[in-house]
């Protein structure tokens, strides 16, 4: 008998037909075939036609009972099966055949679901007496049928094992608009000891000394970019950047941009309180608060340039006392961020703040066992496959090489990368900034010096683990990297030379000039002049080449009230307030109080150039570049003037001191920032109390961020 015997069934049955009658499942088709044949079967059985069918030797045939599954057994069946150790040799005698089937056959199988093979190797005949049918315990009892079955659930179990332990390699999934993942937030840990406490709760309004707290959390989350409709492309003419938004920048210019959203409601919000005691030490005891949080983060990025317009968070805190509710917006315009000067010196430290887009690490570089990269300031290392909700992942590394570095401590991330999800499915986080001298041993004296000037004194730990729990894909790709219609020119936007004051080299203070208040700084200084002796050391100063590096405002219903730090050559310091209720004269300028101030620096040639305080107030006030800002509750009117409760200031911060021998070290001229800062508080007709603040650049004109903080009255 050759090859080309016509039996219609595959080599994978007659291997089946044959472990089910006992026989040896190695030769070829037609070895298979006859050793069926010689075991009794009926041609027709093994797939030859009637026609062409051989007469093997007769034997006598015994009743064979028709095999019936039945599901109604009076006992239920459960084998014990001992499972063996992976590696384990099995060195028992080997029966004939077995070889084929461990080592050639299984390859040439293929691999039936269980219904088809019973179905070829449980037939039907016709009953010649009736059968009881069996039970499915009778029938696992039968060494035939135990057979296939094992041979089955081997085969299968075996092959599930190695295909899910393979993953081909693949590069990042690109961003949609559309795009949505939702994911929980788990052991949630952020805790801040020392100086650190005031960077946590420089905003909130507190009368206890606090030395430590932290924070516990979790709950859920959800992370989408948002599909932008047509309505935003209403300066564009096409259609061709659709899914794109408008958003604001800091120079007041209108882009296309496109919009992150990342929401976290945290139905578990613990806050831990450590006061400092009668012996001004920390407390090791603590007051626990348990509450909710929410907080809503949105970011803009420039479709062209790909750089971050802005940031905006919507929070809310709901405590019980006496730390009672909070709520607010605080927006940043691409300096900083929400983490501020941490952000600025270690950059892509926000990226843990949620689940990470995985490009923006990774890039495109194939994501393959040992494969290693750095961006954004994290060093990344695929250190292979590992299981995320009972599929394979890829398991990668990042660490923070600049945190480290600069010896402000270690942050690393442990995150799971599936293939079509362009987020990770789970990123694990553990942060410690620190200046402990503990943390330094293998640090360069520079980067100590570093991190003793930039950091305060205590610690700063962030630990939470975020886990997929479903995404939805868009459909089009994001536009980032190309130009459209409406994107605004450089020359549009940027401050002329020609409004730019230099005036660091002289000037007693910033230029005022303003129309938008009662009375000016050039107004208000005359008044050192009419104090008679009651601030000789500030009038001293300022005739001598001091200057004024701060001063506010605020409008009272006589005048105006004022508050002006100044600073001599010798750096010695100090501030004067007092009201100004009309011209400047003895009886106009009402001297209220003084005092002096430790580690000014003097530095006039690190002052720039800016604009006039009277051009950052028009700049700000124009709606057509800085809509955001007038309403209200916020700092100006629809026509343009001050909300009558806004105190207003200007701040020159320069090097000085250790900082500036250190920067003067890394830079041949290290020049200074003259910032406008606004303000305002009220109480509100709906029960809030609210506080309002603004932070803006006057010597490129840039609107750096505003914040509002709200809570309930008497609070």
């Amino acid at each position: 008998m050759s090859d080309e015997v016509a039996s219609t069934l595959t080599v994978a049955k007659l291997k089946a037909l044959c472990i089910l009658n006992d026989l040896a499942t190695s030769g070829k088709k037609s070895d298979l075939v006859k050793r069926l044949l010689e075991s009794g079967l009926e041609p027709n059985e093994v797939g030859l036609p009637s026609e062409s069918k051989a007469e093997p030797a007769q034997k006598p045939q015994e009743d064979e009972e028709e095999i019936v599954l039945s599901m109604e057994d009076e006992d239920t069946l459960t084998p014990d099966v001992e499972p063996e150790p992976e590696d384990e040799v099995d060195d028992r005698p080997a029966k004939d055949g077995d070889d084929d089937v461990l080592e050639a056959e299984i390859l040439d199988a293929e691999i039936m679901p269980l219904d088809e093979v019973v179905k070829e190797v449980v037939k039907e005949k016709p009953a010649a007496k009736s059968a009881q049918p069996a039970t499915l315990l009778d029938l696992i009892k039968r060494p035939q049928v135990a057979a296939v079955l094992m041979s089955v659930i081997l085969l299968g179990a075996g092959g599930y094992v190695f295909f899910s332990n393979q993953l081909e390699p693949f590069t990042a999934d690109q961003l949609r608009y559309g795009d949505e993942m939702q994911y929980t937030v788990k052991d949630g840990n952020f805790l801040a000891t020392e100086g650190y406490v005031e960077l946590v709760l420089e905003q909130l309004e507190t009368e206890d000394e606090i030395c430590k707290i932290s924070l516990l959390f979790e709950g859920d989350g959800a992370l989408s970019i948002t599909e932008g409709g047509t309505d935003q492309l209403f300066a564009e003419g096409s259609t061709d950047r659709l899914g794109a938004v408008t958003a604001k920048g800091g120079m007041g210019g209108q882009w296309l941009a496109v919009e992150s959203v990342n929401s976290n409601v945290l139905d578990s919000f613990t806050v831990q309180r450590h006061l400092t005691n009668a012996f001004n030490s920390c407390s090791s005891t603590y007051i626990r608060a348990d509450g909710t949080a929410e907080i809503v983060t949105k970011q803009y990025t420039e479709l062209r340039e790909q750089a971050t317009l802005s940031t905006q968070a919507d929070w809310e805190v709901d405590l019980p006392d006496p730390i009672g509710q909070y709520r607010g917006t605080t927006v940043s315009y691409g300096v900083g961020g929400l983490l501020g000067g941490l952000e600025s010196l270690a950059p892509g430290f926000a990226m843990m703040l949620q689940p990470i887009e995985v490009e923006d690490l990774l890039g495109n570089n194939l994501i393959d066992v040992g494969a290693t990269g750095a961006a954004n300031g994290w060093d990344w290392r695929v250190i292979g496959i590992d299981e995320f909700s009972n599929t394979p992942a890829w398991k990668v590394i990042a660490t923070h090489q600049d945190i480290k570095t600069y010896c402000l401590g270690s942050a690393t991330m442990e995150l799971w990368i599936e293939e079509g999800n362009p987020w990770a499915a789970k990123q694990k986080v553990d942060v410690v900034i620190s200046s402990s001298q503990t943390n330094q041993q293998d640090c360069s004296a520079t980067s100590q010096l570093l991190n003793d000037l930039v950091l305060p004194e205590g610690e700063l730990e962030l630990h939470h683990v975020f886990e997929r729990s479903s995404i939805e894909r868009g459909q089009k790709q994001l536009d980032l990297g190309r130009s459209y219609a409406s994107r605004p020119q450089a020359n549009q936007l940027q401050i002329e030379d020609a409004d730019l004051v230099t005036w660091g080299a002289n000037d007693p203070h910033m230029p005022d000039q303003s129309t938008m208040r009662s009375h000016t700084t050039e107004q208000a200084i005359q008044c050192f002049d009419h104090f008679q002796g009651a601030a000789n050391g500030a009038a001293a100063a300022l005739e001598e080449g001091g200057y004024i590096w701060r001063a506010t405002t605020k409008a009272i219903p006589e005048g105006s009230a004022w508050n002006m730090s100044w600073v001599d050559t010798q750096e010695t310091a100090g501030w004067v307030e007092f009201n100004l209720t009309g011209t400047p004269s003895e009886s106009t300028c009402e001297f209220t109080q003084k005092g002096g101030t430790d580690s000014v620096a003097y530095n006039r040639e690190a002052i720039p150039a800016t604009l006039n305080i009277s051009g950052m107030e028009e700049r700000l006030a124009n709606t057509a570049l800085f809509d955001q800002l007038t309403g209200s509750e916020l700092f100006f009117t629809a026509d343009g003037s001050y909300q009558a409760d806004v105190q207003t200031g200007y701040l020159v911060v320069v090097p000085g001191g250790d900082l500036n021998s250190f920067l003067s070290s890394l830079a041949s001229d290290a020049d200074g920032a003259v910032s406008i800062d606004m303000s305002r508080a009220w109480d509100g007709s709906d029960g809030w109390s609210n506080q309002l603040n603004l932070l803006a650049d006057a010597n490129e004109g840039r609107l750096l961020g505003w914040s509002l903080i709200q809570q309930p009255q008497g609070s």
